[in-house]
């Protein structure tokens, strides 16, 4: 192991400053931001925004749709752990190979033995695959609704869980289009309504990527270390959804050097053993499945055991969180009438209270007039909010 010690304040100087959480650190633009973080949680369709929001100079939804929609400069589609993201286009090709690629196969092979045991067979899937990319390309963009309108295979119905006691009728048309996104061969367009919402319509896509997996996950290893090293094995292993064995290689594929941290064993780039100085004091209130909050398996360095219960659900994702410093020191929620209300779950002092007051002004007013509702709540969420 080399010499070097990261330890944990060192490590949330590095996170204020590459997580663009320090005010003279933010970001211009929405994808500086994403780029910054590798990928933004898209689950929730406001974690995107609120996740941007909290880090770029001049908060303004619009400057996110405009990437999201408009540029295509930034891309939502499934990646790690199966989950979605918001990724800058040029990493899309790179996600894709190293983690969507297989999420393809097993997926669309699930598909077509619902499929068989609903009478229908890979004739019919490969059928209804052609039509529906052919009738995205026709129209340019489309509800799944319209599509499913207009292509007759997208209305069969596919028997999941034949001879279980969850057996059950689903409609095709989530699943394949869900197939096609996982292919590249369509991907998420506008939401269908407002920035809030879940559903979306679906837009012509590229294609799968031409990368050889090892390169790919050589390549997303580089960048996520960048920006979250010093990190474990673990954290690498959990974060990506890859095999034990495929965070090794790609550690070993980037020359990645082993480091001290507190949880034993970190690592980071060959260029990254400067040491990092801490930035000015801090504040930030990050949404839901923030990237930060989430970024590494192993958290007590930014989040306390003895106050994380309330932060998070039972499925383990994080509610909205207030930071100081480079440590979560409690939540956040907006309540029904908009106002934007925290608690702190820690005596962190007059000074930290004063940025969170201020922070908390910038978030009421990034958010304006809209009411924003985590789909994943947390205790601590539903008691602000209800307060």
């Amino acid at each position: 192991m080399n010499s070097r010690v990261v330890n944990d304040g060192e490590r949330r100087a590095r996170l204020a400053s590459r997580h663009l959480l320090a005010p003279g650190r933010r970001a211009a633009t929405p994808e500086a931001v994403v780029d910054a973080l590798v990928a933004l949680h898209s689950t929730d369709a406001a974690t995107v925004y609120l996740s941007a929001l909290a880090r770029l100079e001049k908060p303004d939804t619009a400057d996110v749709e405009r990437a999201l929609y408009d540029d295509r400069t930034l891309v939502r589609m499934h990646g790690m752990r199966q989950t979605l993201f918001v990724v800058p286009a040029d990493l899309a090709p790179v996600v894709q190979a190293s983690t969507t690629r297989e999420m393809w196969g097993k997926e669309r092979g699930l598909l077509l033995k619902n499929a068989v045991a609903a009478g229908l067979d890979a004739a019919w899937l490969e059928r209804v695959e052609a039509e529906t990319v052919a009738e995205v390309k026709r129209r340019g963009s489309a509800t799944g609704a319209e599509l499913g309108k207009a292509v007759a295979g997208l209305r069969d119905q596919v028997l999941y869980g034949k001879g279980t006691k969850w057996e059950a009728w689903q409609p095709a048309s989530g699943r394949v289009l869900r197939v096609l996104g996982f292919d590249g061969a369509v991907v998420r367009g506008r939401p269908v309504g407002s920035w809030l919402s879940s559903q979306h319509r679906w837009e012509p896509g590229a294609g799968h990527a031409e990368i050889a997996v090892a390169d790919a996950q050589a390549e997303l290893a580089r960048r996520w270390l960048r920006a979250f090293g010093p990190a474990t094995e673990a954290d690498l292993k959990w974060w990506t959804g890859w095999k034990v064995t495929d965070a090794r290689k790609a550690l070993k594929a980037v020359n990645a050097v082993q480091v001290a941290v507190g949880t034993g064993v970190g690592w980071v780039l060959p260029d990254d053993l400067d040491e990092v100085a801490a930035p000015e004091p801090w504040a930030a209130l990050l949404p839901g499945l923030d990237p930060t909050a989430m970024g590494w398996q192993a958290r007590e360095w930014y989040l306390a055991e003895e106050i994380r219960p309330p932060l998070f659900d039972r499925a383990g994702n994080v509610g909205p969180t207030v930071w100081w410093n480079g440590e979560v020191v409690g939540g956040w929620a907006q309540r029904a009438d908009g106002t934007v209300a925290t608690r702190l779950l820690r005596d962190v002092g007059s000074e930290a209270e004063k940025a969170i007051a201020v922070e908390t002004e910038r978030c009421q007013t990034a958010l304006g007039e809209h009411r924003v509702t985590p789909r994943f709540r947390t205790p601590l969420e539903r008691e602000i909010s209800e307060g």
